[in-house]
């Protein structure tokens, strides 16, 4: 850890900035997790394998980290505005269940996709729902601070106001004469002072379901308070990185930021980190835009617009071919490349327990594959890079199987733990379960092959042959017998 080289890249300052946590060597880390009233799809995926990788990276250098991964369940409304209707409430309106329910279905569904993705469960998971009083206590905190006005039972931040003192505006890099003309103009909006500012509580329309007493009205929190308030709850008034996708910049983390000066009188964050969107078409896949493939329809291949299904690993292989900071662009044509890439690096450690080291290394130079893994992972975590580099090595290994070049057994010892720390530990990939349908109908075709052999020796009169062939498969288990019409087997498990 004391020769952490990490560099980041930070939204905030628009440069790389070497890592260096506030507690060291304890590290906090918040990412916005999903708002759960639909199925995960790639580009839920993206942040989460993202912020795995540095999770991962991070314990791996030696740090102590906590990662808060929050889970939106209220007052995340439609359009990401301060009108319309809570994303979770409408789809229990629709189906006619009580919101949690919803929540809870798409829940265990998101962490089941988590868990195929190979994504470690967070530190700690918390709901908005659950934090209401923080919340509450967040907005007193500002309304005291004199950044926010009640107004018919809502609360909403004063954006202008704030803007006099601070800068509102420091990590999207929008002037607030921009932000006040480019915001909608939305119903409701007379309760505002003006059209930049966001509401911190909505007082809940009659058939809203979502609602909790507050000292303004019964309501709901802004969606932007819950990850100020859980992020100070259980990482402190100042932590070391928070993360999520791209799109969230403006206006969720702005409001963040707005949020936590107001409040506390300082910034909660010191390393702002976003990953780029997946596209499809050019186009950001997304919910509100209905272009959106659910991670099962690709574990499954049950979307129109897939020509298969993708395992999981390729799913995990695809994200991180690409720098988390550039956009990656579906299609079936680059899934499948990735479903080659990830069976070529699985074959190299595979192959790795296949070779006889020999006395000395010639024909390759397999030195310094760790530092140079080390160097692209210090470098903002580049995973491309680090991949490549396991790709040329690959190539070594097989040369050294082809009986091309030769290994000594120290440096084929070192290969081995540097494919297993990057390709396992780091990049988080495994090998996967083979089709196991599959398997067992190919090793049945060869059994059947072996005993029409047999059955060739005995017409043949080659009694040697035949009953070599039913002894050497007896002894691996097969019962085979001979019937009039030919023979049966079964294997004795």
């Amino acid at each position: 850890m004391e020769n952490n080289k990490l560099f980041i890249y930070n939204t905030l300052t628009r440069k790389k900035e070497l890592f260096v946590p506030l507690h060291a060597p304890h590290v906090g880390m918040y990412v916005c997790g999903p708002t759960v009233y639909g199925d995960g799809h790639l580009g839920h995926a993206r942040p989460a394998i993202t912020f795995d990788i540095l999770f991962r990276y991070l314990k791996h250098l030696g740090y102590k980290v906590r990662y808060v991964r929050n889970i939106t369940d209220v007052g995340h409304l439609e359009h990401d505005a301060d009108d319309g209707e809570d994303k979770i409430a409408k789809k229990a309106r629709l189906e006619q269940l009580e919101p949690m329910e919803v929540v809870q279905y798409y829940l265990l569904r998101y962490h089941k996709a988590m868990e195929a993705l190979n994504v470690l469960p967070p530190s700690i998971e918390p709901h908005a729902s659950g934090h209401i009083i923080e919340q509450i206590q967040l907005v007193q905190e500002i309304l005291k601070n004199g950044y926010a006005y009640e107004s018919k039972g809502s609360v909403y931040f004063d954006v202008a106001k704030y803007n006099k003192d601070h800068h509102y505006g420091v990590l999207s890099g929008r002037n607030l004469d921009d932000v006040l003309n480019t915001t909608r103009e939305l119903d409701g909006q007379d309760e505002k002072h003006n059209p930049a500012d966001f509401a911190l509580w909505k007082c809940a329309q009659p058939e809203h379901i979502m609602r909790w007493p507050s000292p303004w009205s019964n309501g709901f929190p802004g969606w932007h308070c819950e990850c100020t308030a859980m992020g100070r709850k259980y990482l402190g008034e100042t932590f070391d990185i928070h993360g999520g996708g791209m799109d969230l910049i403006f206006p969720h983390h702005e409001c963040e930021i707005a949020q936590a000066v107001a409040s506390e009188g300082h910034p909660m964050v010191r390393y702002w980190m976003h990953n780029n969107m997946i596209t499809i078409n050019g186009q950001k896949m997304g919910k509100s835009l209905g272009n959106f493939i659910t991670l099962d329809e690709f574990f499954t291949g049950s979307n129109k617009l897939l020509t298969q299904a993708y395992t999981p690993m390729t799913i995990r292989f695809f994200i991180l071919q690409a720098h988390y900071r550039s956009t990656v662009d579906f299609s079936n044509e680059a899934l499948q490349a990735a479903e080659k890439g990830l069976e070529r690096l699985l074959e190299g450690v595979k192959n790795l327990e296949r070779i006889t080291p020999s006395k000395t290394t010639s024909g390759i130079e397999p030195q310094g594959l760790r530092e140079k893994c080390y160097e692209a992972m210090n470098d903002d975590l580049n995973t491309p890079i680090v991949i490549s580099h396991l790709f040329d090595a690959t190539r070594m290994i097989n040369t050294v199987i082809d009986k091309k070049a030769t290994i000594s057994a120290e440096d084929l010892e070192e290969l081995k733990n540097v494919f297993h720390l990057f390709v396992f530990d780091i990049l988080g990939l495994k090998a996967e379960a083979e089709n196991n349908a599959a398997r067992e109908e190919a090793y049945g075709k060869v059994v059947d092959m072996l005993l029409e052999q047999r059955m060739q020796a005995k017409a043949n009169k080659d009694w040697a042959t035949s009953d070599k062939i039913r002894d050497n498969l007896a002894a691996l288990g097969f019962e085979v017998k001979d019937t009039k019409d030919g023979f049966t087997w079964k294997l004795n498990k």
